[in-house]
């Protein structure tokens, strides 16, 4: 493979271009992955086309400048993120736990970005290269660009704008703002002039400076304060992110005004095609072979993402600060001709392991005046109910898996990133379901109820229970009927804000009752920028301003938790203690509903009187 077919990550691979100078450093705390799934090297792709000359800077030690200068200083500036991952969740678990493994990182060797990557890789760019432009962006920085709560430190942080130093923070996917960037700074633009750009935050001395109209939002000094303004904080940083009718929001900090300027409109079907045919080399750079490669290239190698943005919008889950609730998609043709070029890897084996994206079965946005008017302030698409305006067809998204089962040299094309199974049901066609049954599932489909208990879910923004019932019905009945031997696998969360040890125990009735014993669980984790993080921290549902039940401690997680997997020997204790706190004893003993069995005597009836009854007979 030809070194230089990457972007340069050496001096020597630009001199092999021909360059005394370079215009943009790109920074990532990920291995060097030249795939369009990691959004540095997307950005590279992008910038490289548009004319201007990148290098690549990927995971540098960051205790000293030295490997920061290694490629020389940049004409124009430095663009950086910490990679795919919030730096703090690729490095601790919800136990708050050191991560033993990175696999954005070569050989899955934990340790090689520091925790808070984006104002350590910020502050050293500054002393690396006085008086040149940082900019950070990326999932870390786009969901910390507001004071934030931190659940590591377990307090308030100021927005990594300010930590960082650096001079411009691009927030959510950020294509159009780092092209409108760099073609300022190329024609000359001050940085310190740069603030009326979607999709961009920046720091000033005068909120007259804000280019958009605006909402001021409580201060970063407020929200440290009253978890009451944190929370109403929240609520209007998640109102206005909107491209079609969101306003800027400021955010004062100290004697400084934060402007989060109105998000930048999503692409179009055009400009994704665009990115997608961009010359990636869809590998790990070669200098990784000898360190066990990159592993999270597995995943993604064979896979293909055909759309942006979920109307979703699952409290717990970051996707709607970060893309957006307006969903747009690739064209067939786009999708097909990405599929074409596995069939020349000396890998693929005939199996696309993915045609998905945020959400798979998303192909359009949730209905037409979505486009017009934006999304809806103060209502979601899906939950608690369907939106009576809600557009659920599946027709594009089938047509489009239809044409890829029949390239030559396609075995199988899988869908395996999260499907709306509510969404699913909606769809009046009713073709969608029994195609997906009969050729898109590779043996288990993995789908998300997170819970039983209707009051948790209505705080997770997720569907209530019976629509996920009358899925598996639906399910099971496909199965069956094309000879199928196909299971559901569910994600289940325990300790959401909302769910009590009681919620808890209903929901391990629930499993028990329909034969579940889940091998995992996924306990709450409190991520900057979302709504549920908001309540974990408040105490207080930002969307009602009503208090919510929260479990803090570790124990009172370590109880629910246990409770999800109740048979296991290890959590008997946890789960006796449970029970009895939650005032179910009638769930220990020896009937067909108990969930832990007491010792010394048969399960149901003693074996003498049904031995008896027998012989009545």
């Amino acid at each position: 493979m030809d070194k230089n077919s990457f972007l340069p990550v050496s001096r020597a691979d630009m001199s092999g271009r021909g360059w005394e100078e370079y215009d943009f450093l790109l920074i990532t705390g990920d291995a060097y992955v030249d795939h369009p799934s990691f959004g540095t090297p997307l950005i590279g792709r992008l910038l490289e086309a548009e004319g201007f000359r990148v290098a690549l800077l990927s995971q540098p030690e960051w205790r000293s400048t030295r490997a920061f200068k290694t490629l020389g200083r940049p004409r124009l500036g430095v663009f950086l993120s910490a990679g795919n991952l919030d730096s703090m969740v690729a490095h601790y678990t919800a136990a708050k736990k050191r991560r033993s493994e990175d696999f954005y990182s070569p050989g899955k060797k934990a340790g090689l970005r520091p925790d808070r990557a984006s104002i350590v890789y910020a502050n050293r760019a500054k002393e690396a290269f006085p008086g040149l432009p940082v900019i950070i962006g990326g999932l870390e920085a786009s969901l910390r660009r507001f004071a934030h709560y931190d659940y590591w430190d377990n307090k308030v942080r100021r927005s990594v704008l300010v930590d960082s130093k650096a001079d411009i923070l691009v927030y959510g996917m950020g294509e159009r703002a780092t092209l409108e960037i760099a073609n300022r700074l190329k024609n000359g633009t001050p940085v310190s002039e740069i603030t009326d750009i979607r999709g961009t935050t920046v720091l000033v001395s005068d909120k007259g400076a804000c280019a958009f109209p605006f909402v001021e939002c409580p201060s970063c000094e407020d929200v440290r304060e009253s978890k009451i303004d944190y929370a109403s904080a929240t609520k209007i940083q998640y109102d206005e992110h909107d491209p079609v009718r969101g306003r800027a929001v400021i955010q004062r900090h100290g004697d400084k005004f934060l402007i989060v300027n109105p998000p930048q409109m999503p692409l179009d079907t055009a400009e994704l095609d665009r990115l997608a045919a961009l010359p990636f080399m869809r590998e790990a750079h070669p200098a990784y072979n000898d360190m066990g490669g990159v592993p999270a290239i597995e995943e993604v190698r064979f896979s293909v993402i055909h759309n942006r943005g979920c109307f979703g919008a699952c409290s717990f889950c970051s996707l709607a600060f970060h893309q957006g609730r307006i969903v747009t998609s690739r064209s067939h043709e786009s999708v097909i001709n990405e599929v074409k070029g596995f069939l020349s890897h000396p890998e693929f084996k005939g199996y696309v392991h993915d045609v998905g994206g945020p959400t798979a079965n998303f192909r359009r946005p949730a209905c037409a005046r979505q486009l017009k008017n934006g999304a809806c302030r103060d209502k979601a698409c899906l939950a608690p109910s369907p939106c009576k305006n809600l557009d659920a067809d599946h027709a594009d998204f089938l047509g489009l898996l239809r044409k890829l089962r029949e390239i030559k040299g396609v075995k199988k094309v899988f869908v395996r990133s999260g499907i709306r199974y509510d969404y699913m049901l909606l769809d009046k066609r009713g073709e969608f379901f029994p195609e997906l049954v009969r050729h898109h599932i590779s043996g288990q489909l993995k789908v998300a109820p997170e819970h039983c208990v209707d009051r948790v879910l209505d705080y997770m923004g997720k569907p209530h229970i019976g629509a996920y019932e009358r899925f598996l019905e639906k399910y099971r009945g496909l199965n069956e009927k094309y000879g199928k031997e196909q299971y559901v696998v569910p994600y289940l969360m325990s300790s959401h804000p909302g769910c009590t040890l009681k919620d808890a125990v209903k929901l391990a009735e629930y499993l028990h009752r329909n034969g579940r014993q889940p091998e995992q669980v996924q306990d709450f984790y409190p991520t900057p920028g979302t709504l549920s993080t908001a309540m974990y921290y408040t105490g207080i549902d930002p969307r009602t301003m009503k208090p919510v039940y929260v479990a803090k401690t570790s124990h009172d997680k370590a109880l629910q938790r246990a409770m999800l997997q109740w048979a296991r020997p290890e959590n008997r204790k946890l789960v006796m203690e449970a029970l009895k706190a939650s005032r179910r004893e009638d769930l220990i003993g020896y009937g067909k509903d108990c969930l832990v069995r007491l010792a010394g005597k048969a399960h149901f009836k003693p074996a003498p009187k049904r031995a008896a009854k027998k012989r009545s007979k």
